[in-house]
């Protein structure tokens, strides 16, 4: 077998297909999205293959049939015919501070087009330019027109907490978007792409008829690779993999499926695997956080801050459609984002209630979402946590020595070296048993352990479930007290009743933390078995 070259960062279907890289075949679902409406949305993460979806799109409507041999889309289409394409990248408009600025570079974004049709910008507006460009190249072609907008929100998520900039910005989009609608009997199709959703009420309120498919489940596998691909295309990679893991195939597998799976983006759509993380492993012969190390987007982390997200929640949400799929400049709570960005996916639906269940889609996105915010929310460096006291810690659990895993938190909190910033941390939040919560809930989700907070009961609300292969710990936590008054409010208010049929060992386990040591003070530890005979 050949070395099996990967596509990493690798967007242009052209240089793909002729440079003999792996390709995982979406064509059918290219050429059924190009009938669905002549103008269509589509939101997903970053690193999802939204870029190469455009450049298919591309060298679709220009009629280059023979990049297809071979592919799905050969049994649909007929015609192949050459249409003029405008397809413009907006993650070059990123990181412009006026809106002046952002007209001048849209503008020269299309001086590539504007250019070929002899058009002169002049004291022309963005707007404006792409007017004159659909004109002019349905005029020389006798062809409808096929414009493709990628990243289309990459100048406006950076300004979002600038009030005024953020509006202005949204007015020079808007005013660029309205030639699509006005010249829509020119204009074959329009697909336009990113990560988030600004409402149409905005910059698409020219485009009254833009078709959403973010949602719809017959286009929810169009990025992102499907379990059934992975099996499908990549068997001897995983195969590989293994041997390079030192595991069989099926071992291999089930451990790409906890890392990099579990994306869902429509309440019946198939599991679907991260391609930026899934493609790097198969290179290197590693599992890493991949998607993590290529950076955390800067406007989703000022959102949490701006909104206050309460971090510890993350994990299952059961909400309408309206409180995710909403509109970037409309929300009120980080939530939309979280989900938009990729942090948060589908994993159940009530046709009876409609509601969604979120919660984080795999092992890769529950790391890296806990290292990037423990410096942020209480104060610690993620890669000391890591690498010192929640590998001991951890060891201790699997060795079920809850004691020794106590001594090992109580240690570390003792001898924290970021003292200042750990203080305002503490300072900042509401109270400081939540204070705590964040910091366990974060280290507990380092380590991939399932951990539930604030969980409602017949009788109040215990603070924290932690549940590991044969034992559940219920944690009380406490700033004033004793431990044992902790572990007293577990029982009388029978917070661990819940689980009782659960089949695992129950430990029960209060904690009492010292605001001004900053530390773990005292415990008191209550062990149930549990186990059915």
């Amino acid at each position: 077998m050949a070395e099996r070259k990967y596509p990493i960062g690798i967007q242009t279907f052209e240089r793909i297909i002729r440079g003999g890289y792996v390709y995982v075949d979406k064509t059918d679902l290219v050429w059924n999205l190009t009938r669905l409406s002549p103008f269509v949305f589509l939101s997903r993460p970053r690193r999802f293959g939204k870029s190469l979806l455009s450049s298919t799109l591309h060298s679709y409507f220009e009629g280059n049939k023979d990049l297809f041999e071979g592919l799905k889309i050969m049994r649909l289409e007929r015609e192949w015919i050459h249409y003029p394409v405008v397809h413009l990248d907006l993650s070059e408009a990123k990181g412009q501070e006026t809106k002046e600025a952002l007209r001048n570079k849209l503008i020269t974004l299309m001086k590539p087009y504007s250019s070929a049709y002899g058009i002169d910008t002049t004291n022309m507006t963005p707007g404006g330019v792409m007017s004159e460009i659909i004109h002019h190249a349905f005029q020389k072609t006798g062809q409808q027109v096929v414009v493709i907008v990628d990243e289309y929100d990459a100048p406006l998520l950076e300004v979002l907490q600038e009030e005024g900039l953020a509006v202005e910005m949204r007015n020079v989009m808007q005013e660029f978007y309205v030639p699509l609608k006005a010249n829509e009997r020119m204009v074959r199709f329009c697909f336009i792409t990113g990560i988030t959703k600004f409402s149409q009420l905005s910059i698409f309120s020219a485009i009254n008829n833009l078709k959403d498919v973010s949602l719809r489940p017959d286009f929810s596998a169009i990025c992102g690779i499907t379990d059934s691909e992975v099996r499908e295309v990549f068997e001897e990679d995983i195969r590989i993999l293994g041997s390079r893991l030192g595991c069989s195939a099926e071992e291999a597998f089930c451990q790409l499926k906890d890392r990099y799976d579990g994306y869902h983006f429509a309440h019946t759509s198939e599991d679907i695997y991260n391609p930026f993380s899934l493609l790097n492993t198969f290179c290197d012969g590693e599992l890493k956080n991949y998607w993590f190390a290529s950076g955390t987007p800067t406007f989703l982390i000022r959102q949490m801050q701006r909104f206050r997200t309460d971090i510890t929640q993350m994990d299952r949400l059961e909400v309408p459609e309206s409180a995710f799929d909403k509109p970037t400049e409309s929300m009120t709570n980080a939530l939309p984002l979280l989900y938009q960005s990729g942090y948060l996916t589908i994993k159940g639906y009530d046709s009876e209630s409609m509601m969604f269940t979120l919660s984080m889609p795999n092992r890769e996105v529950r790391i890296g979402y806990a290292e990037g915010l423990l410096p942020l929310y209480v104060g610690l460096q993620a890669e000391g946590v890591q690498a010192g006291f929640a590998l001991r810690f951890w060891r201790a659990l699997k060795k079920h020595d809850l004691l020794l895993a106590l001594r090992e938190m109580q240690a570390y909190l003792e001898g924290i070296p970021y003292v200042e910033g750990f203080k305002r941390k503490l300072d900042d939040v509401a109270n400081a048993e939540g204070f705590y919560e964040y910091t366990l809930y974060l280290i507990f989700s380092m380590l991939n352990v399932y951990v539930n907070t604030q969980l409602k009961c017949s009788r109040g609300r215990l603070d924290m479930v932690v549940r590991m292969d044969n034992t559940v710990y219920v944690f009380e936590l406490k700033t004033q007290g004793t431990a044992k008054q902790a572990l007293r409010q577990i029982r009388d208010k029978g917070y661990s009743l819940p689980f009782e049929t659960d089949g695992r060992k129950i430990v029960c386990v209060g904690l009492l933390f010292d605001v001004q040591s900053r530390t773990l003070r005292d415990w008191a530890i209550d062990e149930s078995d549990n186990t059915p005979m």
